[in-house]
């Protein structure tokens, strides 16, 4: 979300106080953190970045808060701190936050790491993203640029011990119930409280939610999204209030799912277009987003991974230079951004064998019961 929202009030149906507060997470980009206040528990569901402008923004809206209850909400008044996912906008808050409250902090076991050991997962990914983007055809200049703005935007955050984790509290805090729904992130979990449902980034109303390929970090990639969203549209059922990380509250979700399908489906169709010819990851991301600067053009590369990765997975792309790979023999290739890729790289092409129907781009979706 790029423009500044407003802090809004809920109540839930049974007449817990819900408080959106707005954080501007980057320059000229804002997150939703929400404070929750219900019986003996006040609880925060994310944290923002924790860039001076965010912990700012997240101070000024428990004023507000504080304000709406008729007494003063300090940060050391949080009894919880529950993080939806392991995405730098939602739980970066945690490093000026734990200076400040004795809340216990919790998070989904397949986020522990990022939170709890975040220079040993930095260093890790760090390598593994090189790897990818060498793979993908990236040149060496235009990957040595993408790797300092990971590194960069990543190292603004140090670990901070975590308290609990969701599995090992059987996915209930208090009256809090919680869903794993990986994909846009390994440890995505969307949380219920009553009819209210906090959902982090896994359905926003103006955005599809970014992706990356699960070969990447596993529990990533579209194939484990499109499944969570069939899983929390089930779950979802009867919620009255459904709120994201970054948006305005979504009213109508089945709506909202399927549009984001219609969108996927016709970002897919792109991508196997883009390989009529053999290409590399890099040359069809060109072709379908154009020329993107700054952050977002590594956020629109890995977007295309998790497309090739999934089309791959279901045999609607094949590697057209596999030879080449067999003998491990470097291969001419055109200048993708600024500069030349490495010699010797494995640098991998695809291809569109067959004319593929509409109807094989996404599964069907399947029936989810919960008991």
């Amino acid at each position: 979300m790029t423009t500044s929202p407003a802090f809004q009030s809920f109540t839930t149906s049974r007449g817990a106080r819900v408080f959106a507060i707005p954080v501007e997470a980057f320059p000229n980009f804002y997150a939703y953190t929400y404070l929750v206040q219900t019986g003996d528990m006040l609880t925060l569901i994310d944290t923002g970045s924790g860039s001076e402008r965010s912990h700012a923004s997240l101070q000024a809206g428990f004023e507000q808060a504080g304000a709406a209850l008729g007494k003063p909400v300090n940060f050391a008044d949080l009894t919880h701190i529950l993080i939806t996912h392991g995405h730098i906008d939602h739980f970066g808050g945690l490093v000026k936050l734990r200076g400040e409250t004795q809340a216990q902090i919790g998070i989904h076991e397949l986020d522990f790491q990022t939170v709890a050991h975040h220079e040993e997962r930095l260093a890790v990914m760090g390598r593994r993203l090189e790897a990818f983007l060498k793979q993908w055809g990236v040149g060496d200049e235009a990957r040595g640029d993408l790797l300092r703005m990971y590194r960069f935007t990543k190292a603004l955050y140090q670990s901070v011990a975590i308290d609990f984790t969701f599995e090992a509290a059987d996915m209930k805090v208090g009256p809090f119930e919680m869903i794993h729904v990986p994909g846009h992130c390994p440890g995505h979990v969307a949380i219920k409280l009553e009819d209210v449902i906090f959902c982090g980034d896994l359905v926003i109303e103006r955005l599809t939610p970014h992706q990356s390929p699960e070969e990447l970090t596993p529990f990533l990639g579209i194939r484990h999204y499109l499944e969570s969203l069939s899983v929390f549209q089930r779950w979802a059922e009867g919620a009255r209030l459904i709120l994201s990380g970054h948006d305005a509250p979504i009213h109508n979700l089945n709506a909202r799912i399927a549009e984001i399908r219609t969108s996927l489906s016709h970002r897919l169709r792109q991508t196997l277009d883009g390989f009529s010819e053999p290409h590399t990851v890099a040359e069809v991301n060109a072709l379908v987003y154009g020329e993107i600067g700054g952050y977002n053009s590594l956020l629109v590369l890995e977007k295309m991974g998790a497309y090739v990765e999934y089309l791959y997975q279901r045999g609607l792309l094949e590697i057209s230079n596999l030879s080449e790979l067999e003998g491990g023999d470097a291969f001419p290739s055109p200048v993708i951004g600024r500069g030349v890729r490495g010699e010797g790289q494995p640098v991998i092409r695809y291809r569109c064998p067959h004319p593929v129907p509409e109807q094989e781009l996404l599964p069907k979706e399947r029936a989810y019961v919960f008991v």
